[in-house]
């Protein structure tokens, strides 16, 4: 039984791994500061509850759990705020750029 949760553990953390360097590369890679928000919200938060998740698993029995339970709810409580926060900067900031936005919401008529 210990090998199979090892292994899943392993999986989980190598997975969340992966999701955390996608998320890298398309915050290096993509153009524009809304195209990289979406970048460095969703799969980076997913990532870090994988390896959260996974450390969890492996650490079976320990105090320390506790520790990555509160990482993972506070990162969860707080990416969706400061994605909307550097959003509305980014809009604020590229609002001579008028191609940007197909549809345009946030604007004063």
């Amino acid at each position: 039984m210990n090998t199979v949760l090892d292994v899943v553990a392993a999986v989980l953390i190598l997975l969340g791994s992966l999701l955390a360097l996608t998320a890298a590369i398309g915050i290096v890679r993509f153009a524009d500061t809304l195209s990289r928000m979406h970048a460095a919200t969703k799969p980076q938060v997913v990532g870090l509850v994988l390896v959260l998740i996974g450390a969890v698993i492996r650490l079976r029995g320990s105090v320390d759990i506790w520790m990555l339970i509160l990482v993972g709810l506070f990162t969860l409580l707080t990416a969706p705020v400061i994605a909307h926060m550097v959003g509305r900067v980014a809009y604020r900031e590229q609002r001579g750029q008028d191609g940007l936005l197909m549809i345009n919401e946030l604007d004063e008529d």
